[in-house]
């Protein structure tokens, strides 16, 4: 196969930035590292930075496959749920960091109506419309090319999507763009343009396990939102804002993700929430911190967008805890929640960063 007599032909791209005056070293590798089963090769890129810490890539779905990050021994680990292979993603890896699109989260009754035309979309959770459809963004194989003059080791994906994939009006150019600084941050920049008005809302569904074993119950969690969305038994939300204090989702202070999980049941086994971010969609804003108190490692979550949906890989035993920052769910039926609609001669844009640090 075309993956063992490409393994070893890898390209290294040698980037030299500056910062505070004095010379830093980015690196990326580049590497064919598998094929879809139409004989499509797919790349893995993987940034480093000077402090040891690596990201890894892949073109398929542009799924981040390691976040290798420090605790407080100076010791790295894979901090995300992710496969050894390529192939494993191609055969459906449940716990894929990906991204997600065109629209993220679901959309009630897999229809929306905009300009006065319905739309329909695939009916892929239950009977509403869930992460782009019944393939997404997360199946499809992005052109990634390294960037050079970035401030970081830097990866960009494109994926055109055409006029009436998975029911989506508009050819849509999507761009993600993947930097490791040498201050541990993982920079995601989204950007999207297209020729009609379409929805977007794009994210990516990291699991995140900071310990890199075991479940994330014991994980301690802050999140700066005093209001939620409250949701129907389908997760479609009601239109509403509601307050979290005095219910299991009140993460306002620092408190153990597993504390009070039981309380969800027996709707939910575990935490499938989205969250109004205090003072988000205006600015990049810090809103999430987490930490292993066993390793001592600490993420800190910043974002452009309104909200963020708390999923503590409930089909997962608990293994990871995504924080999918997003505007919010069923956005295109709620003229009230943040506007997703994105038209000709906009652009689409945010950015997520995650941040790693040890304590």
């Amino acid at each position: 196969m075309l993956i063992y007599k490409l393994l070893a032909l890898v390209f290294v791209a040698i980037l030299m930035t500056a910062s505070c005056g004095a010379a830093t070293l980015s690196q990326v590798e580049e590497a064919i590292t598998g094929e879809t089963v139409e004989g499509r090769p797919v790349k893995t890129f993987t940034l480093h930075n000077q402090n040891g810490m690596s990201v890894s890539v892949i073109e398929y779905g542009a799924i981040i496959t390691s976040i290798q990050a420090l605790d407080r021994q100076g010791r790295a680990t894979n901090v995300i749920l992710g496969a050894k292979t390529v192939d494993e993603y191609l055969k459906g890896y449940p716990g894929s960091a990906a991204v997600i699109g065109r629209f993220a989260n679901r959309i009630a009754n897999a229809k929306f109506v905009l300009d006065g035309k319905e739309y329909n979309l695939a009916a892929n959770s239950g009977k509403n419309h869930i992460h782009g459809g019944r393939k997404g963004f997360a199946s499809v194989v992005w052109d990634g090319r390294t960037l050079s003059g970035a401030k970081g080791s830097a990866v960009q994906f494109t994926y055109k999507s055409k006029d009436g994939e998975e029911g989506y009006p508009g050819n849509l150019t999507a761009t993600v763009t993947y930097t490791l600084t040498d201050k541990n941050e993982l920079q995601v920049v989204y950007e999207a343009t297209t020729d009609k008005a379409t929805p977007v809302n794009l994210t990516n569904h990291a699991y995140f396990n900071l310990a890199g074993e075991g479940n994330v119950l014991d994980h301690v969690l802050k999140i700066s939102a005093t209001s939620y969305t409250p949701a129907d038994d389908g997760l479609i939300p009601t239109g509403e804002l509601a307050p979290v204090a005095g219910t299991p989702l009140d993460f306002t202070k620092a408190t153990r993700v597993g504390e009070r999980i039981e309380k969800l049941r027996p709707k939910l086994t575990g935490y499938d929430h989205n969250f109004v971010i205090d003072n988000g969609g205006k600015s990049l804003v810090e809103f999430a911190r987490v930490k292993d108190p066993k390793s001592g490692r600490v993420m800190t979550v910043s974002t452009t967008l309104p909200g963020v949906q708390l999923y503590t890989g409930n089909h997962l035993q608990h293994r990871g805890l995504c924080l999918e920052t997003q505007v919010f769910p069923d956005s295109p039926n709620k003229p009230q929640f943040p506007s997703c609609i994105v038209r000709p001669g906009e652009k689409f844009k945010s950015t997520t960063v995650f941040a790693f640090s040890a304590e």
